[in-house]
C-alpha cells in the first residue's frame, strides 16, 4: 500500500515538473514566431529595395513595354504605402491583404522578366545581370523566411492548443491568441524555378 502511495506520489512530483518546465514555453515560441516574421518582412523589404534600380535599368531599353514597367512601379508604390497594424499576426483581414500586395508585387516583377527575355540587348548589359541575380537570391530568400515562419508559428499555435501550454494559455497567458499562417495559392503549390536566363547563354 505504502509503495502504491509513493509511486502516485512520484508521478505526481513528475506531472508538476513536466507542467512547470513549460511555464515560458508559450512566449518562448512567441518570440520565436515574431523573430522569423521579421526575416519576411526584412526579405520583402530587400526585394522591395531593389525594384528602382531595375526600373532605372530597364528603362534604357528602346521600346520596353510600359505597361509592365508601370504595373511593377504601382505594385512596388501599393507595398512601400501599405500600412502595417500592430495586431497584423493575428488578424486574418489584415495578413490577406498584406499578402495580396505582395503578390502583385511578385506578379509585376515575374511578368517584367518574361518580357525582358524578349530584349538581348538589355539582358547582356552587366548592370541588368547584377539585378537578376540580386532577385533571385532574394526571392529564395523569402520563400525560406516565409517557410521559417510558417514553421514557428505552427509550434506556436500548437503550444496554444495542447497540454500543458493550454492550462498556462487560461491561468498566465490569456491575452495570447493563435498567429495568421501564410497562406499558398492552390496554383502555387509547387514552387516555381526563377529562371532568369542568366545560365546557359
Amino acid at each position: 500500500m505504502r509503495i502504491a502511495g509513493l509511486a502516485i506520489l512520484g508521478l505526481i512530483v513528475a506531472l508538476l515538473v513536466w507542467g512547470f518546465s513549460g511555464i515560458n514555453a508559450i512566449p518562448t515560441k512567441e518570440e520565436s514566431a515574431k523573430a522569423s516574421w521579421a526575416q519576411v518582412l526584412n526579405q520583402y523589404q530587400r526585394r522591395a529595395d531593389l525594384v528602382p534600380n531595375l526600373v532605372a535599368t530597364v528603362k534604357g531599353a528602346a521600346d520596353f513595354e510600359k505597361s509592365t514597367l508601370e504595373a511593377v512601379v504601382q505594385a512596388r508604390a501599393k507595398v512601400g504605402t501599405m500600412q502595417l497594424p500592430a495586431d497584423l499576426l493575428t488578424n486574418p483581414e489584415a495578413m490577406r491583404a498584406f499578402e495580396a500586395n505582395q503578390g502583385a508585387l511578385t506578379s509585376a516583377l515575374s511578368r517584367l522578366m518574361v518580357v525582358a527575355e524578349q530584349y538581348p540587348n538589355l539582358k547582356a548589359t552587366e548592370g541588368f545581370q547584377t539585378l537578376q541575380a540580386q532577385l533571385e537570391g532574394t526571392e529564395n530568400r523569402i520563400a525560406v523566411a516565409r517557410k521559417d515562419y510558417i514553421d514557428t508559428v505552427r509550434i506556436y499555435n500548437t503550444e496554444l492548443k495542447t497540454f500543458p501550454g493550454v492550462l498556462w494559455k487560461s491561468f498566465l497567458y490569456a491575452d495570447r491568441e493563435a498567429m495568421q499562417q501564410l497562406q499558398v495559392d492552390p496554383a502555387k503549390q509547387e514552387v516555381p524555378t526563377v529562371d532568369f536566363g542568366t545560365t546557359g547563354n
